[in-house]
């Protein structure tokens, strides 16, 4: 994040992928479409989370610009369609060498009103929540299809409540990192649950597919009635043992 004026942040976040795609040396295999969904995910959901608006997506390809490039390109839209975002995207592929495996970059410029701007707003007492499941790699696919890893529209639904105060994606650093991440932005600590939920952590949860909120504790309830995903209270902020 960066100050664009005394009013207004510019806010970029950008996610890579390589090795996993349709080619033929690609050590994970899915489709082009679905690679450019998750992969425009974890940079829109970072955005997003801190209340910014997307206006321009860059999606840097090293593959070939038909049929992969414009696949991935295809699941970008699908992912923008369904976060309500209508940006235009810029592209670039490879057009000179064969390549065999699949690399793509996505990056997400977007901006928000700097008072608007939703980074350290959780206080002392609230609860932390995971909405989804740790899952990487090969797993995304399954936790996609049965409806255990967390996406843009729950995350929209997270940030339209007034009771819902940071939200954080998840990704390759797990879920207890961002917690702390979290606790810093306010200047608090974050406390385990006891005992602790059943769950992995420290455990990589891949291209965002875990969601983290505080929320007032008596409000746990209401993140359950924002989503169809796994609703998981980890732990708690209290006030800083450093002051």
């Amino acid at each position: 994040m960066m100050k664009l004026t005394p009013e207004s942040v510019l806010v970029v976040a950008c996610d890579s992928v390589g090795g996993i795609g349709p080619k033929t040396s690609d050590r994970i295999h899915v489709s082009g479409e679905f690679v450019g969904r998750l992969t425009s995910r974890v940079a829109l959901a970072e955005t997003l989370s801190v209340g910014a608006k997307p206006f321009l997506i860059v999606a840097t390809l090293s593959v070939e610009p038909k049929p992969t490039a414009a696949s991935v390109i295809k699941g970008i839209g699908k992912e923008l369609h369904a976060a309500g975002i209508d940006v235009p995207i810029l592209r670039s592929t490879e057009k000179n060498i064969a390549v065999s495996q699949t690399g793509i970059g996505v990056t997400v410029l977007a901006n928000v009103a700097r008072d608007l701007l939703r980074v350290g707003k959780s206080r002392a007492g609230d609860a932390i929540v995971a909405i989804g499941i740790p899952h990487v790699g090969s797993e995304v696919r399954r936790g996609e299809m049965s409806l255990r890893i967390a996406d843009l529209r729950d995350l929209n639904n997270l940030s339209k409540s007034q009771q819902i105060h940071d939200i954080i994606p998840v990704g390759s650093g797990g879920i207890l990192k961002e917690a702390e991440v979290m606790a810093r932005d306010s200047h608090l600590d974050f406390e385990t649950l006891k005992p602790p939920p059943r769950m992995d952590l420290n455990r990589s949860a891949g291209p965002a597919t875990v969601l983290l909120c505080s929320v007032p504790r008596l409000a746990c309830g209401k993140v359950q009635s924002l989503t169809i995903k796994p609703v998981t209270k980890i732990g708690a902020l209290v006030r800083s043992t450093n002051g």
